[in-house]
Formats: C-alpha cells, sequence, structure tokens
C-alpha cells in the first residue's frame, strides 16, 4: 500500500503488524479481550503511536481501543459528533477501523467526560469482558473512572507491563530509525557549537540544534542548555531558564534529546568551552567521566538486574570521591524519550537485548560540569559500539 506523501518516515505496514501479533499473542495468554489507552504527548507519550504511528502531540489526548480479535478504535480532537470509518488501506489511520472526534481541551474542565463517552461506545461490547489499560500515568482519570462506572460487569487488569515487555524490544526496523536519530544529532550538536559566540543567549543555540534536527527529519524534543564561566558550573535547564548571555571563557553544556525520523529517540550531550583553552583539570575530569560510562557499559549485559548496575554504579563514584546518582543516569529509549528500563533500584525488568539504552553520567565535581551522553544498542553479549559519532570532547569554540 502506496503511504501518504505528508507522513513523515512512517513506519512499515510489516512493522505495524509485527507489532500487533506480538501483543494480540500476549492478550491472548493474559486473558485480555481489549486495551484501552491514551496519550497526550511524543514526549513520554509513545503507547498510541507504538499502536498506530501516529503521536499524539500538544497537549490533546488520543485515546485507543485495541481489541484482540478487531482494527482499532480512536478518539481524537475534532469537531462535535465526529465519527468517520476509515476506509481500507487508509494512508494514514492503519489498522484503525473507526475515528471518533470530539472537542475536549484538558484547560476546559467540564470536557473532560467528551473523550471518555465516545470511548464507552467502543468498549459497549467489552461490558463483561476484560479490559486492560495501558500506561495510567499517561492517562487522564477522567477516562478511567468514566469507563469503569459504565462497565462496572467488566473486568480491569492493568496491561502496562505486559505491553512494557513487548515495547522496549527494538525489532530491525526500529534499531535502524535508532541509528539515524543518533547520526541526526551529531549534526545538530555541530551545527550549534559552530553557532556559539559571546553575546548569544543560551536558548539561541539550543534553537540552531532544534533547527538542524527539525530539518532533518525530527518531530519533538528537549533542548536543554546553560552557558557557565569556568569554575563556576551549574545545571543545564529548559527554554525558561536559558536566557543567559554567552561570554568568552564560558561552557556551554547542550542536552539534544530529540526524537529522529520516524519518531525514535536518542540523545546527545556535550559541552565547548568558548574562545578559550579547555583546562586541563576538565580535561582529566573528562577520562574519568569516561571510565565511570564503561564501568557501566560493562554491566549492561542481558539478564542483568538494574538494580545491580544502580548499585555498582553509585559504589563505584562513592568510592572515587564522585557524587552518588540519586536521579537517572542511563535508561531506554523508544518512542519515548524516558523509555524503561530505568537503571535505578525500584526498576522490576532486566537488561534485554535489542533495547535502545542511554548512558549519561552527569556529576559536579573539581569545579566543573561533568558529563558524557551517547546511545547504545545491546547485543547477546552486551552494548555495541556507541551510536552517536560526535568526539567524546569538550570542544573549543569561538
Amino acid at each position: 500500500m502506496a503511504l501518504s506523501e505528508r507522513l513523515n518516515t512512517p513506519i512499515s505496514n510489516a512493522e505495524l503488524e509485527r507489532r500487533w501479533r506480538a501483543i494480540r499473542a500476549a492478550m491472548v495468554k493474559e486473558n485480555i479481550d481489549v486495551l484501552l489507552m491514551q496519550n497526550n504527548n511524543d514526549h513520554m507519550g509513545g503507547y498510541v503511536r507504538y499502536f498506530t504511528d501516529m503521536p499524539a502531540t500538544n497537549g490533546y489526548p488520543n485515546t485507543l481501543v485495541f481489541p484482540r480479535d478487531d482494527e482499532m478504535t480512536v478518539v481524537c480532537q475534532g469537531p462535535f459528533g465526529g465519527n468517520e470509518a476509515t476506509a481500507q488501506g487508509d494512508q494514514n489511520w492503519r489498522g484503525v477501523k473507526r475515528i471518533l472526534t470530539t472537542p475536549s481541551y484538558a484547560s476546559a474542565h467540564y470536557t473532560k467526560d467528551y473523550d471518555p463517552e465516545l470511548a464507552a461506545t467502543a468498549l459497549k461490547p467489552f461490558a463483561q469482558a476484560t479490559i486492560g489499560y495501558v500506561g495510567t500515568y499517561q492517562m487522564s482519570y477522567a477516562l478511567l473512572d468514566y469507563i469503569k462506572r459504565a462497565y462496572p460487569q467488566a473486568r480491569f487488569v492493568d496491561a502496562t507491563e505486559m505491553v512494557d515487555r513487548i515495547k522496549v524490544i527494538k525489532s530491525a526496523e526500529e534499531m535502524e530509525l535508532v541509528k539515524r536519530a543518533a547520526l541526526m544529532q551529531d549534526g545538530a550538536m555541530r551545527a550549534a557549537f559552530a553557532a556559539v559566540k559571546p553575546g548569544m543567549r543560551d536558548t539561541e543555540v539550543a534553537a540552531v540544534a532544534q533547527w538542524y534536527s527539525q530539518c532533518h527529519g525530527s518531530e519533538n524534543g528537549i533542548y536543554l542548555c546553560a552557558s557557565m564561566p569556568l569554575g563556576q558550573p551549574s545545571k543545564f535547564g529548559n527554554r525558561h531558564v536559558q536566557n543567559r548571555v554567552i561570554q568568552k571563557g564560558d561552557q556551554i553544556a547542550l542536552l539534544v534529546e530529540d526524537n529522529g525520523p520516524g519518531g525514535m529517540y536518542t540523545e546527545l550531550g556535550r559541552s565547548c568551552v568558548v574562545g578559550a583553552k579547555v583546562p586541563q583539570a576538565m580535561k582529566d575530569e573528562l577520562e574519568f567521566c569516561k571510565a565511570s560510562r564503561k564501568f557501566t557499559l560493562d554491566l549492561l549485559k542481558p539478564g542483568t538486574p538494574c538494580k545491580d548496575i544502580w548499585d555498582a554504579f553509585n559504589d563505584f563514584m562513592r568510592k572515587n570521591g564522585r557524587p552518588a546518582e540519586a536521579r537517572l543516569y542511563c535508561h531506554g529509549q523508544g518512542y519515548d524519550l524516558v523509555e524503561r528500563p530505568l537503571v535505578r533500584s525500584d526498576e522490576p525488568m532486566t537488561i534485554e537485548k535489542d533495547m535502545n539504552i542511554v548512558v549519561h553520567p552527569t556529576y559536579i565535581h573539581g569545579g566543573y560540569l561533568n558529563w558524557l551522553c551517547d546511545n547504545y544498542l545491546i547485543g547477546g553479549n552486551g552494548p555495541g559500539d556507541r551510536l552517536h559519532q560526535f568526539p567524546e570532547d569538550v570542544v573549543e569554540v569561538g
């Protein structure tokens, strides 16, 4: 089937069908008749895109009903009463038999039941069946509350873990998109650092990276940036805190964490120094940062519990007089910029072959913000080569 020229790097029909088969086989095993999910953004709202190749965006909810033995129904933004049966071979909504629309808005609380009412019509055949909900942290309270009240005879189960364990393992086609995202970010980092000069604001540097990425297939992401005088380390942040004017002699830390053509996320993080030489102490600390990353990479073997890696890394950092990690320094990525598994003490998953894992040790020590951020695909014996090709250096610019 020829796909619309309007689609940005669509996933293949064969890949979508592979996903549907895998999910439906798991539903049979778990005795689940239908799945219900809802996302409202394509930063950390990747479930709907995984099933349909259509992202949720801009805070507008996309609600999806995925039966075990039938095509999908989508509820999304549109006119009141929209009820469109998709044509056979629809170029955009593949695997979807009906699109129901309503103009609801999270900022207008009285519209909270509009989407659930439509989802309930699609779930009517399952009023006494088993309904699996997926990603409740992304799903509105209004949706699940309404559906549970509408169908009190249904059996409700949390199917998120079932879906996650399939979604986090990347197919060959998905891995190629991951690689394309990494190479796109190499170009974005080069463009941003080439543009840096004293007098620019942090936000202008981030904007160069975003412009490059969007011109090369990206749809969304975050671009965290912060300049700081050498010896006065600071954390990087989002646009609201990117107003500082860059001075000669500053360090600039830039994170490009966006999706590439086809929607897969990777992330690249580097620092540069403006109009000055990189201090030897900063170079030396970068070498330790590389060593801490290698320590993690050596542990990223299929079957390894995430808690074991987290504990070992923090023990390594403490023994070497560096700050222990207290947030997240290593995790999966896919259609979500943070995807499971999280390398942390609270993650029940183990590392598995064909995961897309980013490693980004980041800490303040010795008067500098020290870090590296790169992606790796997990092979049968552990990580393959670094996907990003951008040099592992603090770059001198200007």
